[in-house]
């Protein structure tokens, strides 16, 4: 029950809070839903969640079935046609914020009933069949969020039942049958401030026994929303550095741009024209009657996390036939 329906899981994490992490878990779920996978996001910022936002969804409210919550629909998969546009997966969203009466309502809970209600989000939720990813968004720190969904996931992971086959110690062997915690993606910016905390997301992976496929740095330099040209006016390089000394993998550096705020808030941009237009890279989407994830091929950052996808997806496929 809960999370029978996901393949993989993959933690979106940071030490520091406003690194960008939200932005990072949409952004990679629209680049894994571009190739072809089924995509859930499930927000367990609890008292900040910030994907209804940048979905252009805070409207929306969670539907009650038979059996559970159902997540709230972005978009259907589509089919690939006989072009050269290739299949693209669903992707379906859960957030507390969802289930509040209004986007002003404040979560002031001690840390039993965020525990509580992350237990609820793993078991209480309908996600659609088949779904390959389900990437999990994390407030900032190693709290209460972080233990109770790292437990729940290992516990779902390898449940050990008193029936199981023993190994000859009288011990009980696990039994496979959840999805699989596949690892993490920690974020950070380029400044030793973030980097600092960041190492800390890092040492509660290895402590909890969750791999890390990769380290994002964010926000490093500018991105030019004109001419996609990149400056350097930030510093650049202390996420690639923190990830060599601790040896995890690096997937690369992500600018500022601009042109993607203006699409998810399906605002006008300053080079943009009516009905909520947005320039980004030189290129012009028109921001209405137009989903997300289409218009989201023409940001100057969907190559970016295309690329990142693609590395997190072979990573997560070799680790699950090794």
């Amino acid at each position: 029950m809960g999370l029978e329906n996901i393949k993989h899981v993959v933690l979106v994490l940071s030490g520091k809070g406003g690194v960008g992490k939200s932005s990072v878990t949409l952004q990679l779920a629209l680049s894994l839903s571009q190739q072809g996978h089924n995509v859930g996001i499930l927000d367990i910022d609890l008292t900040g969640p910030s994907i209804p936002r940048l979905l252009g969804l805070e409207e929306k409210k969670v539907t009650q079935a038979p059996g559970g919550w159902l997540p709230v629909k972005v978009h259907d998969a589509k089919d690939a046609d006989d072009g050269n546009v290739p299949r693209r997966g669903s992707l379906h969203a859960l957030s507390l914020a969802f289930l509040l009466p209004s986007r002003s309502s404040g979560v002031i809970w001690r840390g039993p009933k965020k525990t509580a209600m992350i237990r609820q989000f793993v078991s209480d939720v309908l996600w659609p069949p088949n779904t390959d990813y389900l990437l999990i968004d994390t407030p900032p720190g190693t709290s209460d969020e972080h233990i109770a969904i790292v437990e729940e996931l290992h516990k779902l992971a390898a449940d050990v039942h008193p029936s199981s086959p023993s190994n000859g110690n009288g011990l009980h062997l696990e039994i496979d049958n959840g999805p699989k915690l596949s690892g993490a993606v920690v974020v950070t910016t380029p400044q030793a401030i973030a980097t600092a905390d960041v190492r800390k997301e890092l040492n509660f992976c290895v402590k909890t026994q969750v791999p890390v496929l990769g380290v994002i740095e964010n926000m490093a330099g500018y991105m030019c929303p004109c001419c996609g040209e990149i400056s350097n006016v930030f510093s650049k390089g202390g996420g690639q550095i923190m990830a060599g000394e601790a040896n995890v993998p690096f997937l690369g550096s992500v600018p500022i741009d601009t042109g993607f705020g203006a699409l998810v808030e399906g605002a006008k941009a300053e080079s943009g024209t009516a009905n909520g237009d947005v320039t980004t890279n030189g290129h012009t989407s028109t921001g209405h009657g137009h989903e997300l994830v289409e218009r989201y091929r023409t940001c100057g950052l969907y190559p970016i996390f295309s690329e990142f996808a693609t590395t997190i997806n072979q990573k997560v496929q070799d680790t699950a036939t090794s």
